[in-house]
């Protein structure tokens, strides 16, 4: 029997790319993401179910499970990727800006989590989504990257307190990632030289990191969720590879 996916941030990048592996897998998804036109060309195109859904606000959220509750009952999978990544230092920190990284990388995940919860009972799994920032501690990303510590110290804990319910929680630690519609970072020029410059200070080069292909990495989530009842897996790693 199929599984039920609930992806957050389905409109591009991973989430998309989730979104058709588990489609080609036979499993049912439902897609999630801020612009409905955006998930709503991913659902068309793999036959899932599209929502509106801010994950940073919490009465778009539960409006979203809400919706999900009409039809399916019974979820077996949250995947939390939805995020936002911009770099930026504390003195030129925007309030909207620290704002919209803690909400949405960190706050998100929890009403998410704590919506789709009594869906999940009985055999669920949350995967949260973080990044290998937060261990190689890149400059001008502590905001991102602290948002996404914080969701791997949660999942953690969540770990310890949803087992009795039965629900099991991953964390997915990820590395750079692209496909051939990624053609850049999406930051300003000037933005971008300022966060390679930083980072070439501390010995990190940018333009040298290996990336992965969005396709590679769902193989690493397909693995996850097709884990034995009786084995758990807290932290999964990824990073790029040069072949």
């Amino acid at each position: 029997m199929g599984k039920t996916i609930v992806i957050t941030g389905a409109g591009d990048g991973l989430g998309r790319a989730l979104a058709r592996r588990f489609a080609a897998d036979g499993e049912t998804v439902v897609l999630l993401g801020r612009t409905l036109s955006k998930v709503q060309a991913v659902a068309d195109e793999v036959g899932g179910q599209a929502i509106a859904c801010n994950v940073a606000d919490p009465d778009s959220v539960r409006a979203a499970f809400a919706t999900i509750a009409e039809t399916h009952p019974k979820l077996d999978v949250l995947i939390n990727n939805a995020g936002v990544y911009e770099p930026f230092t504390l003195a030129d920190a925007r309030d909207d800006q620290i704002v919209n990284q803690m909400t949405t990388n960190l706050a998100g995940p929890v009403f998410c989590a704590r919506s789709a919860l009594p869906l999940l009972k009985g055999g669920g799994h949350i995967v949260n989504v973080t990044s290998e920032s937060v261990a190689i501690k890149m400059p001008m990303l502590w905001m991102y990257a602290g948002a996404k510590a914080g969701l791997e110290l949660v999942s953690d804990m969540w770990s310890r307190e949803l087992a009795a319910d039965g629900v099991r929680v991953t964390v997915v630690r990820a590395g750079m990632m692209m496909d051939e519609t990624k053609t850049g970072s999406g930051f300003a020029p000037e933005v971008a030289i300022r966060f390679a410059t930083e980072n070439a200070k501390v010995g990190i080069n940018l333009r040298e990191r290996p990336i992965s292909h969005y396709n590679s990495v769902t193989d690493a989530f397909r693995a996850v969720l097709d884990m034995p009842a009786d084995l758990h897996v807290g932290l999964v790693t990824l990073t790029g590879s040069r072949r």
